[in-house]
C-alpha cells in the first residue's frame, strides 16, 4: 500500500511526496480495562495500519487528505491557527498542536495523504494508528529527535487534550513501540515495559463480529465510577494507589464488604491484572496452553464481572474454544462489539476462521470478517 499512498498524494496535491511512513493498529492479547486502573496490558502491533505520504510546503498551510474519508476531500488548516473540524482530521491536527506543547518546532506547513486497511469501529485502534503515523511523519519531515516512548505519550496527549477522548496509553504505545514477533507487557502507570516473544507455533486469529463497538459514555463512565468506588475502599483499608495494586488475596479478604457491581468490577480488574502477569510468564516459557486458559478466563470475567461483552462475541469465543486446535479465545477491546482474538495452532487459523464465520452467519445473519495476524513492528518510515 506504500505505492498506492504515494500515488494518492500525487493525485491530490500535484507533486511527489518527500517521505512515506506507516503505523500499525494493535490487538490486545490480554489485559482489558486494567489500563486506567493502573495495571498491566499485553498488546501486539498487527500488520494492518495506516500509511501516510507527506511533503513540506513553503507557507504555513496544512492540507490533509484521507482515502478512507474521501468524501471530505482535502481538509485545510493554518499552522498558526489550528481549529477543530469535527472530522477525522481532528486527530492529526491535534498531533500538530501537541508538537508545540512538547517543545518541538514545526516551522512551515505541509501536505499529508493517508490510506489505511484497518476496519473502523472494530477495536483495532485506527485512531491511535492515525496519531502515531502523523507523529512519525512530522518527526522525520522536520528532523526531530523523538523516542518511540515519547511518541506514544504525545499521541495520548493529543487525543486526551485536543480531541477530547479520555483514552489510556496502551493503543499509542503498541502502535509506536512494539517490535516484530513480540507482544509488549506494559505497566500503564510507570510505562515500564518488556517485550514478550510470541512462539512461532501459533497463529493469532482476529474475528471482527461486525457489531460496531458501542461502549456508550454512560456505560463506560459507570464502570469508571464503580472502579473508583472500589479504589477508595482499598485506599482507606490498605493504602492502595491504584485498583491494580490490590492483590487477589487482599480482594478476597474484603470482597464481602463491597456492594454489587463495585465488587464485580473490582474482581475483574484485579484478577485480569494478575492474568496479564501470568500470561507474560507463560509466553516467555512457550506455554501456550496455559496462556490460552488465561485468555478464556479473561473473556468469562469480561462477560460476567465487567459485563462488556455481547451475545455475538460470546458466541464466537464459545465456538472457538470447542475446537481442539484452539488454545484460547476472548473478546478484545473496550467491549459491546468489535473483535475477538483467538490463539490457534500454526496453520489452522484459516480453516477455523471459515468455520466460525459460517456458523456465525447462520446464527446471526451477519457476515463476520477475519484477519490472521502476526506481531509486527511499531511505526516506521520507509
Amino acid at each position: 500500500m506504500k505505492d498506492i499512498c504515494e500515488k494518492i498524494f500525487f493525485e491530490q496535491f500535484g507533486y511527489k511526496n518527500q517521505i512515506t511512513s506507516f503505523a500499525p493498529g494493535r490487538v490486545n492479547l490480554i489485559g482489558e480495562h486494567t489500563d486506567y486502573n493502573g495495571g498491566f496490558v499485553l498488546p501486539m502491533a498487527i500488520t494492518k495500519g495506516i500509511f501516510a505520504a507527506a511533503k513540506k510546503r513553503d507557507d504555513k498551510k496544512i492540507r490533509l487528505y484521507s482515502e478512507d474519508f474521501k468524501e471530505d476531500l482535502v481538509i485545510e488548516s493554518d499552522l498558526e491557527n489550528i481549529e477543530k473540524t469535527g472530522k477525522w482530521a481532528d486527530y492529526p491536527l491535534a498531533v500538530v498542536k501537541t508538537f508545540s506543547s512538547f517543545g518541538f518546532k514545526i516551522d512551515c506547513g505541509f501536505d499529508i495523504a493517508y490510506i489505511g486497511n484497518l476496519p473502523g469501529g472494530a477495536g483495532l485502534s485506527s485512531s491511535a494508528a492515525l496519531e502515531t503515523v502523523t507523529i512519525e511523519i512530522l518527526k522525520n519531515l522536520f528532523s526531530l529527535y523523538i523516542t518511540k516512548e515519547t511518541a506514544a505519550i504525545m499521541g495520548q496527549f493529543a487525543e486526551n487534550r485536543f480531541v477530547g477522548v479520555n483514552c489510556g496509553i496502551m493503543d499509542q504505545f503498541a502502535s509506536s513501540v512494539c517490535i516484530k514477533n513480540h507482544a509488549v507487557m506494559l505497566n500503564c502507570t510507570t510505562l515500564a515495559h518488556k517485550n514478550v516473544n510470541l512462539p512461532d507455533t501459533v497463529d493469532v486469529l482476529i474475528i471482527n463480529s461486525m457489531v460496531k463497538r458501542k461502549l456508550k459514555g454512560s456505560a463506560f463512565n459507570d464502570r469508571r465510577k464503580e472502579c473508583e468506588a472500589a479504589l477508595n475502599f482499598f485506599k482507606e483499608k490498605e493504602g492502595a494507589s491504584f485498583l491494580c495494586d490490590v492483590s487477589i488475596a487482599t480482594f478476597n479478604k474484603y470482597k464481602d464488604f463491597l456492594l454489587g457491581n463495585v465488587m464485580k468490577r473490582a474482581k475483574h480488574v484485579i484478577s485480569e491484572n494478575n492474568r496479564v502477569i501470568e500470561s507474560a510468564k507463560a509466553l516467555s516459557c512457550g506455554d501456550v496452553a496455559y496462556f490460552g486458559e488465561l485468555m478464556n478466563k479473561s473473556h468469562i470475567s469480561l462477560r460476567d464481572d465487567y459485563e462488556v461483552s455481547v451475545e455475538q462475541l460470546d458466541f464466537i469465543t464459545e465456538k472457538a474454544r470447542e475446537i481442539k486446535e484452539v488454545y484460547g479465545s476472548r473478546m478484545t477491546g473496550a467491549g459491546f462489539g468489535g473483535c475477538t482474538v483467538t490463539l490457534t495452532k500454526k496453520g489452522e487459523a484459516g480453516r477455523i476462521a471459515e468455520y466460525i464465520k459460517d456458523i456465525y452467519y447462520k446464527r446471526f445473519g451477519i457476515k463476520a470478517e477475519s484477519y490472521i495476524e502476526s506481531a509486527g513492528d511499531g511505526a516506521f518510515t520507509f
